[in-house]
């Protein structure tokens, strides 16, 4: 169904990714942690960046690493006349400390390309995102971009959505959130939901950037058709915006134990293989 494309990697020297080979028996396999996957596929991900683009700077762990190399490319001089949207202030602030310029949706209603990770991704390129808060900014930025390139470690991929049985969140106004958690928990019934106002560290109601709050949906079974959910989420009143990036990724990259699987969804009319 996508086009899939195996890189071997798997090691960094100076902060440059080496690929290692397998020839020869005689060397140990080499143990990546979740963190360094993210890099490897983060890196992989900017190598799509071009000088004189305008990027949207996606959220989350993943995203940062994305982030923090472009502003070295940028500090060396092999990119030039970057201009980066942020997703949030969290990346704002990041982007500013690398001296990556910024700007916005109202002085570019049109990106080039985006870079941003995701919490599931399933054999159609539909995504979860989110759980780090930031969704709404993300799918605003996201959507209007010519290319969406999603980084991810190989234990983000799923079967169906929700499939990981962690969160898929929903931010909703403040105002009476447990009557719109509950109307959210009923849409899903059928696939035993659970929906779970989020909390902060400090015990109170996670709060996004955007002063709104977040209820995450847990669900047992699959919920079906994603756009009728989508559609059902988006209709109840109290609702902003959900986790479900549908249809949205142009080409996911993907770090594993065997390489770097890079997907693209223009392939998926031409009957290649799924994840």
């Amino acid at each position: 169904m996508f086009k899939d494309m195996a890189i071997p990697y798997p090691h960094f020297e100076n902060n440059i990714m080496v690929a290692t080979s397998n020839s020869s028996s005689s060397i140990p396999p080499v143990i990546l942690t979740q963190d360094e996957l993210k890099k490897i596929a983060a890196y992989k991900a900017v190598e799509f960046v071009e000088s004189g683009m305008v990027l949207g700077l996606g959220t989350g762990s993943t995203a940062k690493h994305a982030v923090d190399r472009i502003g070295e490319l940028l500090r060396l001089g092999k990119l030039k006349n970057i201009v980066g949207v942020p997703t949030s202030k969290k990346t704002h602030e990041q982007a500013l400390s690398l001296g990556i310029p910024l700007s916005d949706l109202d002085s570019h209603p049109v990106l080039d390309l985006a870079i941003d990770g995701a919490d599931e991704v399933d054999p159609n390129l539909n995504l979860v995102k989110g759980r780090g808060g930031s969704l709404l900014r993300e799918k605003m930025v996201e959507g209007v971009c010519k290319k969406f390139v999603v980084i991810v470690d190989e234990s983000k991929l799923v079967s169906h959505i929700g499939a990981s049985g962690l969160a898929m969140p929903v931010e909703i106004i403040p105002f009476c959130w447990k009557f719109t958690a509950e109307r959210l928990r009923m849409l899903f019934e059928d696939s035993g939901c659970v929906a779970k106002l989020r909390l902060g560290s400090n015990g109170e109601p996670f709060v996004t950037d955007n002063g709104n709050y977040i209820v995450d949906l847990y669900f047992k079974k699959d919920i079906g058709d994603l756009k009728a959910a989508s559609d059902s989420i988006l209709r109840l009143a109290g609702v902003v915006e959900h986790g479900m990036f549908l249809d949205m990724a142009t080409t996911v990259i993907v770090a594993g134990e065997l390489g770097v699987e890079v997907k693209n969804r223009y392939y998926w009319s031409r009957g290649q293989r799924n994840l």
